[in-house]
């Protein structure tokens, strides 16, 4: 018996890889997580690829339920949790790690690509970037993301911030929404931005410029995050920026 954790990339469900699939077959329950993030497909696709019925998992079952559920089923057999991106990028993924250890559950880790790896194809170098942020819905009083870029700035590194999304009710916050709360919130409207959205699939979208002409961008796709690049860029990351300047 043992409990699989298993990143499945940030697209679709071909992102996965070998070894990944591999667990997932094996695995006599397949639970995917559904809070953190999503895929650019649906849950279906998922399991015609992977042969298995999956089971959703919400935030109050991993966090509240894990015990009578998923570790439950991980103490009686083989045990597949999926985790969209890489397994390490939210704290809660290494909660449920930890809480299957303390009850000897055995656990194997299955890493993927992530966010936090994925913003690198505009350019941005990925050891430039500081602590990352994030813009929930309601953040009408909420000071800290701009905090932290400006925190981040005057250690002339990047910052990338995360956009709050809810499955349940398919409500995303937008880039659009993001760069006007950051304005809005004291950050100059010509402050340097990119846009990203649903990096790693067919659909991403990424544009380049002020945070005033971010914010009036088109994306369509899903999730979005936002980057607020370091003043000082290495000539490089100009000329790869300069490929997504929004026209």
């Amino acid at each position: 018996m043992a409990l699989a954790l298993i990143g499945i990339g940030l697209a679709d469900e071909k992102d996965i890889s070998v070894k990944g699939l591999e667990a997932v077959k094996k695995a006599h329950t397949v639970y995917l997580e559904h809070y953190t993030s999503i895929l650019q497909v649906p849950v279906s696709k998922l399991e015609a690829f992977y042969g298995r019925k999956i089971i959703l998992a919400d935030r109050d079952m991993v966090e509240k339920r894990a015990d009578e559920t998923i570790l439950k089923d991980a103490s009686q057999h083989d045990t597949a949790f999926l985790i969209v991106g890489d397994v390490f990028s939210a704290t809660t993924h290494v909660d449920l790690y930890q809480r299957a250890l303390g009850k000897g559950i055995d656990v194997k880790v299955v890493h993927n690509a992530s966010i936090l790896t994925a913003v690198g194809i505009t350019g941005l170098e990925l050891y430039k970037f500081g602590k990352t942020t994030s813009i929930p819905f309601h953040h009408k009083d909420v000071q800290s993301p701009v905090d932290i870029i400006m925190k981040n700035m005057k250690a002339d590194m990047h910052t990338l911030v995360l956009l709050d999304l809810d499955l349940k009710d398919s409500r995303f916050l937008t880039i659009n929404q993001a760069c006007l709360y950051l304005i809005e919130k004291g950050l100059p409207a010509n402050t340097r931005a990119v846009g990203c959205a649903a990096l790693g699939s067919e659909k991403q979208q990424i544009h380049a410029g002020t945070l005033a002409e971010v914010k009036d961008g088109l994306f369509t796709s899903f999730p979005q995050c936002l980057i607020i690049p370091a003043k000082k860029l290495h000539f490089m990351e100009e000329e790869m920026l300069k490929r997504y300047i929004v026209c």
